[in-house]
């Protein structure tokens, strides 16, 4: 089911909602003018005075006084079977007994007189309640019960020539204690069966009522709790729902429901493709929409449908709006890759066919050649580092393919000599520059870790990498290393152009590039930092982040546990 369908099932819900509502308010207003069939219960007695679903509560209250008043009982007390727990409760409101007692007056459907009542669907009366072999001593005491009539509640379901074609049993009403020491006599049992029929339809009216408003309430917070935009508007031209994802794309109030759309929506785009669904029933069509959100640009996708009743008629139209930001952005990322790295596979290779074919037309004697020994060493140091340059970025696609593609990169998890490992690549790295100073600030004495000791230099070197890419002018870089509790820091510091606060945090998502005139210069492809993220958090467990000020320079700190989970777990063996 795609999402079109889906929210059709739910518009379809909440009107079949509406419309079980209105049955039930015909259902009430048919109980209204139903006659009670005895000449001791009054018009004012009766259960007729019911005036809406949502009086259902108070007339069972009245009823129940009225049961008891008309029985001449101290107690009137209705219960309900529970199928799922097998039990008879007792429910509010009552008579002669409060909310505390009501919670404590429940028994088996096997047991008592209530559960034969309820079983065998036939009244029954008892003249003491301490002797009678079938009631549930317990109860008889806890609720000072000297005699009783108990009849069942039965809902009965008639065809339209008022035949019954259903009975029910919901449950069991009692009568407790005729007032004045008098005992209940048949009489009694035939009146109460007669008004256990209006109880019965009353409160099957009023659970019907609640399952509906606990539906719809489901329903609506459903709707209001989705991440996409939904607007609900009637053939009316006007707001029947409105969640709260929509309501933040227009800058909606809650109460916008039932007031015109033209109203509250202010683009012309949704205004278009709401008036010519309900002008023209026309839908579908996928449409984007830019607005502007806590000062950050946004993009939706939307798309309309049709909302029709059993008979065909136009109800109105919903639409979903779909936040596909992020996808966009991503696709002008991708574009952008692409000339990237377009642009970084060429930039080595023209370097590297441009020094071999100088090479190759010059006379290998060196007595004519154009070129000295040291100019040679020189072009062949230059083809080598363009080479090596091809190479890492092969391995930085080829690692991020990896990463995409689900598959992790393999540690091998061995004792590892940080300080040795740093120390070894800033050597390196200080072949890589003329231009900068690069200090190891990493103490001897730091402890060896278990990691996989080549992803903790490739580590190491991105962040050098990038510490010489983006402090241009040259300058000091910095690897420095502590302890801190059961992990180790190290960080990397350059005096480079600095990253702007609200990069911060993205500078290690694939593809993201500071983009202004001073990066615009570096190659690169924004897929370093994002493999270095890989690297620390998900192979070792770690963390990573940067503190950095524009013009000043930039630090990046990498956090490493002295032994990973997945090594604590089990889940990975050391090596050696």
């Amino acid at each position: 089911m795609n999402w079109e369908q889906a929210y059709r099932e739910l518009l379809k819900q909440f009107n079949q909602l509406k419309t079980d509502n209105q049955h039930l308010t015909h259902r009430v207003q048919e109980l209204e003018a139903q006659p009670q069939g005895s000449t001791r219960i009054s018009q004012a007695d009766s259960a007729t005075d019911i005036t809406a679903p949502t009086d259902y509560e108070a007339t069972l209250k009245r009823l129940v006084r009225q049961i008891a008043a008309i029985m001449q009982a101290e107690k009137a007390v209705f219960m309900l079977h529970d199928p799922e727990e097998g039990e008879l409760r007792a429910i509010s409101p009552a008579f002669g007994m409060n909310d505390d007692e009501l919670k404590l007056f429940r028994v088996r459907g096997s047991q008592g007189v209530s559960g034969e009542v309820f079983r065998d669907g036939k009244p029954v009366i008892f003249h003491d309640a301490v002797g009678d072999p079938r009631t549930v001593k317990e109860n008889v005491s806890l609720f000072h019960i000297n005699n009783g009539v108990s009849v069942p509640l039965i809902l009965e379901k008639r065809d339209e020539e008022n035949r019954i074609v259903d009975r029910q049993t919901i449950g069991v009403l009692h009568v407790f204690n005729k007032q004045r020491g008098s005992s209940f006599i048949d009489e009694d049992v035939r009146i109460l069966e007669r008004m256990a029929r209006n109880v019965a339809a009353v409160i099957a009216g009023m659970q019907l009522y609640k399952a509906i408003i606990e539906e719809k309430e489901e329903l609506i917070h459903t709707i209001e709790s989705l991440t996409a935009g939904l607007l609900l508007v009637n053939a009316n031209g006007k707001i029947a729902q409105m969640n709260a994802a929509s309501r933040r794309i227009f800058g909606a109030k809650p109460d916008s429901v039932n007031k015109l759309y033209s109203e509250v929506i202010n683009d012309p785009v949704v205004q278009g493709q709401i008036h010519a669904a309900l002008e023209a029933g026309k839908e579908g069509e996928l449409l984007e929409i830019t607005v502007q959100l806590e000062g950050k640009e946004h993009i939706y996708q939307l798309q309309n449908a049709i909302v029709r009743g059993e008979d065909n008629k136009l109800m109105g139209t919903v639409v979903i709006f779909n936040d596909i930001t992020d996808i966009r952005n991503l696709e002008r990322m991708k574009s952008s890759f692409v000339a990237m790295v377009s642009h970084e596979l060429r930039t080595p290779l023209t370097a590297i066919k441009g020094f071999i074919s100088t090479l190759l037309m010059d006379s290998a004697d060196e007595e004519i050649s154009t070129f000295t020994l040291e100019d040679r060493r020189e072009f062949y140091t230059i083809i080598e580092h363009e080479a090596d340059r091809l190479t890492r970025l092969i391995n930085d696609l080829l690692n991020i393919a990896r990463i995409e593609a689900g598959e992790s990169l393999k540690p091998v998890f061995k004792e590892v000599d940080v300080y040795k490992l740093s120390q070894r690549t800033v050597t390196v790295q200080k072949a890589a520059t003329n231009r900068h100073q690069l200090f190891h600030d990493v103490d001897e004495s730091l402890p060896s870790i278990i990691a996989d000791e080549d992803k903790v230099d490739q580590i190491i070197t991105n962040l050098l990498n990038n510490a010489i890419k983006y402090s241009p002018n040259g300058g000091e870089i910095h690897v420095k290393g502590w302890v801190d509790g059961e992990d180790i820091v190290i960080s990397v510091s350059d005096q480079g152009m600095g990253i702007p606060k609200e990069h911060l945090t993205r500078v290690f998502e694939k593809f993201h590039r500071v983009d202004n005139t001073d990066t615009r210069k570096q190659y690169g492809t924004g897929l370093g930092l994002h493999l270095v993220k890989h690297l620390v958090e998900d192979i070792h467990g770690g963390k990573i982040w940067a503190e950095s000020e524009v013009g000043v320079g930039s630090t990046f700190f990498v956090r490493l546990p002295k032994v990973p989970a997945k090594v604590q777990s089990g889940e990975e063996e050391v090596i050696g």
